[in-house]
């Protein structure tokens, strides 16, 4: 076993779920230990009643990912832990349902995510199968570099039995099954692609339809740490191969994954983009209106408005949180949640871990076409002559943190009172600005919380309306 006391060399800060940082500018082996003693110190403090001291580690298939997960484990293992370490790439809500039902403290996931090929991350997972809160997360920050870094080799951890290979994704499979009618789903026919952008899902929906009469076709499946030269999120610019194919190979739906497989997108039978909003109100419209099932309904800031009007209309609980499914894991531990959803396409459900999960939100989406015979087109065309019609758009500017949080500061001290032509009718500052129109059109700005990043959202009724609203912020931009 060896012991690090060597002083650390750079500050580390926590974001959105996690630490994330390029690979071999900080996200280091070096720096990944700290990271790991950190999380082990704080959970040996802050004991889990009836749990042993066993964490559950997983990884995504970035560059060097599983080294990384190992040098997790290592030090998990020197400092008395039992380490369960997924022997594969595997997909994010399948480590978190193992940190719940195999009762450890907590877990990590080596994973950047959507994030550009050149970070990586290191997600804790607090004991509930969730992702951890805010405060946890400052909490192990505040430990970093206490004591030294204790490593052990993985081989002598696995003869002490201190380490355990287990391939999760079997159990997280069997678990999301039992979330849908999954016999009628494999009875139907339905033809789906399903898109894994290189990600941790390849291979995941023909190994969970496997033996029904469902054909599924996999798409982008190849370990590939350059995805392919997109950037491994579920939003339509990444959606360019995957539309061609279906324009030649007509489906009745593509599901779309993100890195890590914790994410979800889609497209049509034909190739033609659905928006994640589209994705989370077809969803909500299920739950609902042909389950039956009732609740609150937990979105971010981002996320559509026609959940609001869907929400008002079937007298449902809606509550707003800031951006990151950070806010509305702990929503889902406290119960009584119908669904939790955010514009990044995560989506958490009843009945499963307070997690987003993009493998078992797919199958939610197949079970809604298997139920109703319907397209998904159909199925949208129903939700907006309902609630009318939502577009949506979404820019990233590459802004130093300094200048957006100046802009931002700026529009939370002397906010505007007019959206473009129309009246402001309120203002929302509790995680970045949210500008919102007499006609419910509104513009957003906010910073990322993994990258140098200012992201723009706007939302309207006409396409042309969207693109003013994103011009606007961009103006804005320009002036700080």
């Amino acid at each position: 076993m060896k012991t690090s006391s060597a002083p650390p060399t750079q500050p580390l800060r926590f974001g959105t779920d996690g630490w994330r940082a390029v690979i071999a500018e900080a996200f280091t082996f070096d720096n990944v230990a700290r990271v790991a003693q950190a999380a082990a110190d704080y959970w040996r403090d802050h004991p889990v009643p009836g749990r042993p001291n066993r964490v559950a580690i997983g990884y995504d298939r970035r560059f060097f990912s599983d080294r990384f997960a190992q040098c997790a484990a290592e030090v998990f293992a020197a400092n008395d832990y039992e380490v369960i370490l997924t022997p594969v790439a595997t997909p994010t809500p399948a480590v978190s349902l193992a940190v719940r039902d195999r009762l450890c403290v907590g877990g990590v996931m080596i994973t950047a995510s959507h994030n550009p090929l050149i970070f990586n991350g290191f997600k804790l997972k607090s004991h509930y199968g969730g992702s951890s809160d805010p405060d946890t997360c400052k909490a192990v920050e505040s430990y970093l570099d206490r004591s030294p870094v204790r490593r052990m080799p993985a081989a002598e951890a696995e003869a002490r039995g201190r380490l355990r290979r287990i391939d999760l994704r079997p159990d997280h499979a069997r678990a999301i099954r039992k979330l849908v009618d999954f016999q009628l789903i494999r009875r139907t026919g339905l033809r789906l692609a399903h898109d894994a952008l290189y990600g941790a899902g390849a291979g995941m929906f023909e190994a969970i339809l496997k033996g029904g009469r469902c054909k599924v076709t996999s798409l982008h499946t190849e370990h590939d740490v350059l995805f392919g030269g997109l950037t491994p999120e579920p939003i339509p610019r990444n959606y360019g191969p995957a539309s061609e194919f279906l324009r030649r190979h007509p489906h009745d739906l593509c599901l779309v994954n993100d890195g890590d497989a914790d994410r979800l997108g889609a497209l049509d039978g034909r190739g033609q983009p659905l928006t994640t909003h589209q994705v989370v109100c077809l969803i909500l419209y299920h739950l609902h209106q042909n389950r039956g099932l009732t609740g609150r309904v937990v979105k971010t800031l981002t996320l559509t408005s026609m959940v609001d009007k869907m929400c008002a209309a079937w007298n449902l609980p809606l509550l707003e949180t800031g951006v990151g499914f950070k806010y509305i894991c702990p929503e889902m531990v406290k119960g009584d949640v119908l669904l939790g959803a955010e514009e990044s396409g995560g989506i958490g459900l009843p009945g499963h871990i307070p997690e987003r999960d993009g493998l078992a939100a797919g199958l939610v989406l197949l079970e809604l076409l298997a139920q109703t015979g319907k397209s998904v087109r159909q199925l949208l065309g129903q939700l907006e002559r309902q609630f009318g019609p939502h577009r949506y758009g979404r820019q990233d500017l590459h802004l130093p943190q300094d200048r957006c949080a100046a802009l931002l500061n700026r529009l939370r001290s002397q906010p505007p009172d007019r959206l473009g032509r129309r009246p402001v009718a309120d203002i929302k500052t509790f995680d970045g600005v949210k500008i919102i129109a007499n006609n419910g059109a509104w513009l957003m700005l906010r910073g990322s919380g993994t990258e140098p990043v200012l992201r723009i959202y706007a939302e309207a009724a006409t396409e042309s309306e969207v693109e003013q609203l994103l011009r606007l912020g961009l103006r804005w931009t320009r002036q700080v």
